[in-house]
């Protein structure tokens, strides 16, 4: 990536975060994927209570990330708001509720080593938790 890509990314990541963090996300990750994937470089991943709150944070980011002139290639899983995803190109957003964050554990699948609030027994958002 040249220096504006990454510039780029790391303005839709920032624009992104805050987004999650406006509707309340818990639990917002943030992995770099470049190295495991050429398509996207980035992937956050974030918790809502509710399937309303899954779905007000995905259109959250997607507006966002669209008044600030990224485009959005394609938003999924609205319908049933457990699982929802906002493709930006590099960047990949996945919204979830707990028992489905816990069940699919993308964090470990992409990221590899468990990012530093996993120290401990258990996730902060464990299900079984709530």
């Amino acid at each position: 990536m040249t220096e504006q890509e990454l510039q780029d990314l790391q303005r839709m990541t920032d624009i992104a975060v805050n987004a999650l963090e406006d509707v309340k996300a818990k639990d917002i990750t943030v992995l770099d994927t470049s190295g495991k994937t050429s398509l996207f470089a980035r992937m956050i991943i974030a918790s809502g209570d509710s399937t309303r709150q899954v779905k007000a944070l995905v259109n959250n980011v997607a507006v966002d990330l669209k008044e600030a002139g990224f485009e959005i290639l394609s938003s999924e899983g609205q319908d049933s708001g457990e699982w929802a995803l906002v493709d930006a190109g590099d960047l990949l957003v996945h919204v979830m509720l707990p028992a489905v964050r816990d069940f699919y554990d993308i964090e470990a699948l992409w990221g590899g080593e468990k990012p530093s609030f996993h120290a401990g027994a258990q996730k902060p958002w464990h299900a079984a938790d709530n």
